[in-house]
């Protein structure tokens, strides 16, 4: 049976492997590195609630539970203290560091190696000018097609991208843009005219054609792709805290469920390739997406975690564990309610 024409069932069962994957991979790194600390870990598993499987091997549960969001490394003395010599609390802070680190990293390294295979399949968006419009900036400053961007300000350029990107984080902003052509590099003010649509633009735009290279610009370029992510991410979180982004606009697991539906929808037409490349695309956002988030310096999460463990390697003392613990309940608490609201606003966009 072809699996593009199973239907509606297959985008949810894609959805669900697309978040246990990301979940799997963020969770494997805390507990690789809490084994390579000697951390005993109660529990390794995947989704929340009740358990469907367990099976206990070498003094950790491995469990399947209910709910296929989330999941967990549990380990000695994460939130509380412990006597026992192999607990989180009595290792060194370098090790605690590592093991609550190695969860966003993985996600981070997930990210690159699904990367790997968009770049070694298709190639990358080489940040080359196809065109400039008539009677915008570009044109009026001299910029050609063949143009290679090079900078836009401080901000160097490896896909294309990361121009459209840049374009609509600075809308109406002057803009120093650098580029090569024929080996010579330039430097050109390009002040973005409105047009009609009320948008501003700098009056060049891409072809759209990828660009295969050799191993080495395959690896390269797929840390770009990553580092492309990862900064829409943080800027994306930019525009949430000043206002630019209403919360209406944040999508929890229900709207991402529904986007990776329309995702598969759309590209099925063309065939299982470029469903396979959609569903790698959305793994590699979410993957590096889920990696940003963590590392935020919030109670619950790991940058939260990271905080108190590097308060303590600069003091070199921690903090009273009862009372981080209780910072990090109350930050779990208001996390639980962001995404309680957040998953009304799916079901409300869903609907509507």
């Amino acid at each position: 049976m072809n699996l593009l024409k199973a239907g509606g069932s297959l985008k949810y069962v894609l959805a669900l492997l697309i978040f246990s994957l990301i979940v799997i991979i963020h969770e494997l790194g805390h507990f690789l590195l809490a084994k390579r600390g000697g951390i005993t870990v109660t529990e390794f598993s995947l989704g929340m609630g009740p358990r469907l499987l367990s099976r206990q091997i070498g003094g950790t549960r491995y469990s399947l539970k209910l709910f296929p969001f989330g999941g967990s490394c549990m380990m000695v003395g994460e939130d509380g203290v412990s006597d026992d010599l192999n607990s989180f609390g009595r290792k060194s802070v370098w090790t605690r560091i590592s093991v609550v680190a190695a969860g966003p990293i993985f996600n981070f390294i997930l990210a690159f190696l699904l990367s790997l295979c968009i770049i070694g399949s298709i190639g990358y968006d080489a940040p080359i000018v196809a065109a400039v419009t008539e009677d915008y900036p570009a044109e009026a400053a001299g910029m050609q097609a063949g143009d290679r961007i090079v900078k836009m300000n401080n901000t160097s350029i490896h896909v294309y991208r990361e121009v459209s990107l840049y374009v609509q984080m600075n809308q109406g902003k002057t803009v120093e843009v650098v580029y090569e052509r024929d080996g010579e590099r330039y430097a050109t003010i390009l002040e973005p005219k409105q047009s009609e649509n009320g948008m501003y633009y700098l009056g060049f735009r891409g072809s759209g054609v990828r660009t295969k290279g050799n191993v080495l610009q395959t690896i390269a370029y797929s840390a770009y792709e990553v580092k492309y992510w990862i900064s829409t991410t943080i800027k994306s979180l930019g525009m949430l805290l000043g206002g630019s982004v209403g919360a209406d606009d944040i999508s929890g697991p229900v709207g991402i469920v529904n986007t990776i539906g329309e995702s598969y929808e759309a590209s099925r037409p063309d065939g299982a390739f470029y469903v396979w490349l959609n569903m790698l695309y959305i793994s590699i956002l979410l993957s590096a997406n889920l990696g940003v988030m963590n590392l935020l310096p919030l109670p619950a999460l790991d940058g939260g975690r990271l905080v108190f463990l590097i308060i303590e390697a600069i003091r070199g003392r921690g903090i009273d564990p009862e009372k981080e613990g209780m910072v990090h309940f109350v930050g779990l608490m208001l996390l639980m309610a962001l995404m309680v609201l957040v998953m009304f606003n799916d079901f409300r966009h869903i609907l509507m």
